[in-house]
């Protein structure tokens, strides 16, 4: 995969705030429209959900977790060339207790800064979803199947954080 790619594969999760989150729940699929908040080097996307959704039941049930984020469709062009990345990861509950909740929680609320009031109801809890492999899409005929270590790997070395931790 040339730098051009690997660009393309941050700036398509970067750019985009909302994801579609496939889950099952008691046996049947279920789509969902969520706001995800990516680490930096792509490693995992933190979303908050209330207990009151299927998603969060889904969840419980079945921590795997599908994540699809895809470029917006202008008219203009053949939608079978639209980037899009599909995520097959495992979603684990972040507890307010963990060492790195905190951190979760100022990076979520960095990037959706209206949603501070859910932070206060007691059903809403974050979650991160820790990717297993992606299939990344760039255009038509152009695709990609990544483990997790190589998105991060990707992801690091195209915004300078190779030495991140």
């Amino acid at each position: 995969m040339d730098s051009q790619v690997a660009q393309e594969l941050v700036h398509l999760i970067r750019d985009h705030r909302t994801a579609a989150l496939g889950t099952v729940l008691d046996g049947h699929p279920l789509v969902t429209l969520i706001l995800f908040d990516p680490a930096p080097d792509l490693s995992g996307f933190n979303v908050h959900v209330s207990r009151l959704a299927q998603h969060t039941r889904a969840m419980a049930q079945d921590s795997r977790v599908g994540l699809m984020i895809a470029q917006a469709d202008s008219h203009t062009r053949n939608p079978q060339t639209l980037a899009r990345i599909s995520i097959q990861g495992v979603a684990e509950p972040i507890h307010s207790d963990s060492p790195v909740f905190e951190d979760a929680r100022a990076s979520y609320l960095e990037r959706f800064p209206k949603s501070s009031m859910n932070f206060e109801l007691g059903d809403f809890f974050l979650v991160r979803i820790r990717p297993v492999s992606a299939r990344l899409v760039t255009g038509f005929g152009k695709i990609f199947d990544l483990s997790a270590d190589q998105m991060t790997s990707l992801a690091r070395q195209t915004l300078g954080l190779e030495d991140w931790t």
